[in-house]
């Protein structure tokens, strides 16, 4: 078919469409199946939610219309009319731990799931059908079966660069959660800035929480803006964070760099480094040379400290490591490493980093966690400052995931055909960072988790997929809602909806109404 004909096609179809149709599709993600009936449902302040097992729920779709639509519902036990019932039914299993359905009728509203969860993806759907009208809401009748194509629907902020502070990312979590996005990847450590207290190690923050100046311009230029950039979460910030998430039925993952991007690190603590000297916070983006001592058990004995803290922090059962970007500089400068990597049998730099991500992987595994590292983790040469020979051999502890961000697409094969589950994240099509030339809100809309080729059998191990947006260039929110918006709808589809239901342009047209 060609191209022209298709465009034409799908032009009739959207027009075909009648406007209750499109109401009753008027939903991102869009839905497993949806099947418009007649009439609609008029929501007004005499309308009673009936909570069930869900109060929890209850009180946020409560809260949630009083605010948007200054409806205040009463939450009562029982209502056969004008009423929104959440209902529980453990038997649905087929929708799995987030699916859910929604029937909308002339008389009544009705989200059932197995789940709290999939209650809550219920009134996200809820929300989007609602269309004010005066004092009251009306919401066109349909029937909705739904559930996420992935389970892992991510959305990562870069604050190493550039502190954003607790009102910024809770309104992110409210976006990601009126998209059913449920993964908020926390990049919370960086060359540039440490933004999270550890209690043991307090100049983290008090020193590598804070830079003199900043480079702007773009990565190569030599001007800077001459003024302090400074901030960091406390332990009881994060902790209130991390339940806002959780109402909104979020998992928030913290990224933890090591071995590399760890300047601002030893800026505070210069004994972690491979040279031991007094450094600055870099104001300089790119990739720096300072990486931590992984030889050294007292450098070990630092990260295994603070990833302590990190996991007493967050319930979450996979903790991120980073390990993408180091050079190897310094390492293979250094004679104590070398006799180091004699001693273990390590025949290149990239093995030393395995095999202190294993160490880590292991230490994380004891405490009932699971480790995740950008695909470098692996030891293939990615990067133009790295030798061939820098490549490494070794194996990766079972259990790791690997978030695919760089390289060829084979190596996501090479790493679920050695049995390791994937998070992709292909720059070319998932950073935020990147100008809309580079990323279209089209091509954001294009990205499948599963790479074309990829045998059937594989599938599974893909976990789902991340956009990112690194902080580079984002000073404050306003650059970075320039960035993400309206592209994180498009990846909030491509990880929910399955491929037959995927449509750019109903896409685009349900995104004009929202």
């Amino acid at each position: 078919m060609s191209r022209l004909y298709s465009t034409v096609i799908g032009s009739l179809l959207l027009l075909s469409l009648t406007a209750t149709q499109l109401q009753a599709q008027r939903i991102i993600p869009q839905p497993l199946q949806v099947q418009p009936v007649s009439g609609t449902f008029t929501l007004s302040g005499t309308t009673a939610i009936i909570a069930g097992q869900q109060a929890g729920e209850a009180k946020y779709l409560q809260q949630l219309l009083q605010d948007h639509y200054g409806l205040r519902l009463s939450l009562q036990t029982n209502a056969t009319q004008n009423s929104i019932r959440l209902v529980t039914d453990k038997k649905l299993s087929d929708l799995g731990n987030e699916g859910y359905q929604l029937k909308v009728t002339p008389e009544a509203v009705t989200i059932t799931a197995p789940t709290a969860t999939g209650i809550f993806y219920g009134i996200q759907s809820l929300r989007q059908l609602m269309s004010k009208n005066g004092d009251a809401c009306t919401i066109a009748c349909t029937d909705i079966k739904d559930k996420p194509r992935f389970g892992w629907r991510a959305f990562m902020l870069d604050e190493g660069r550039y502190f954003k502070g607790s009102e910024t990312v809770k309104q992110l979590l409210d976006k990601m959660a009126a998209l059913k996005m449920n993964v908020f990847h926390w990049h919370l450590t960086d060359d540039q800035g440490w933004r999270i207290e550890i209690k043991k190690y307090p100049l983290l923050t008090s020193i590598g929480g804070r830079r003199d100046s900043t480079q702007i311009g773009g990565w190569n230029s030599k001007t800077y803006d001459g003024k302090p950039h400074q901030g960091f979460y406390t332990q009881e910030q994060i902790k209130e964070i991390i339940a806002y998430a959780a109402a909104r039925h979020i998992t928030i993952i913290p990224e933890i760099e090591m071995p590399g991007h760890a300047s601002a690190a030893i800026a505070a603590y210069p004994w972690l480094g491979t040279t031991h000297q007094q450094i600055a916070v870099p104001g300089t983006f790119g990739v720096h040379y300072e990486v931590f001592n992984v030889t050294d058990p007292k450098v070990v004995g630092f990260l295994q400290d603070v990833l302590q803290e990190v996991i007493a922090l967050f319930p979450s059962k996979v903790i991120h490591i980073g390990g993408d970007e180091v050079k190897y500089d310094q390492w293979k400068a250094d004679a104590g490493v070398k006799a180091y990597m004699q001693q273990h049998q390590l025949q290149s730099p990239a093995d030393l980093q395995i095999a202190f991500t294993n160490d880590i992987s292991n230490y994380l595994a004891g405490k009932h966690r699971r480790m995740a590292g950008w695909n470098e983790i692996m030891g293939a040469k990615l990067h133009e400052y790295t030798d061939d020979k820098d490549a490494g051999t070794k194996k990766l502890a079972p259990g790791t995931i690997v978030q695919f961000w760089k390289g060829d697409l084979k190596l996501i094969t090479e790493a679920v055909s050695k049995g390791y589950d994937v998070i992709n994240s292909y720059h070319a099509l998932t950073y935020l960072d990147y100008d809309y030339k580079s990323i279209s809100l089209e091509n954001a809309y294009s990205f499948d988790p599963i790479p074309a080729g990829l045998d059937p059998k594989y599938h599974s191990r893909i976990l789902g997929s991340g956009c990112q947006m690194w902080g580079e260039w984002i000073p404050d929110t306003a650059a970075m809602n320039k960035q993400v918006f309206p592209r994180l709808a498009a990846y909030a589809e491509d990880g929910w909806t399955v491929l037959a239901n995927k449509d750019f342009r109903l896409f685009s047209e349900i995104l004009k109404k929202l």
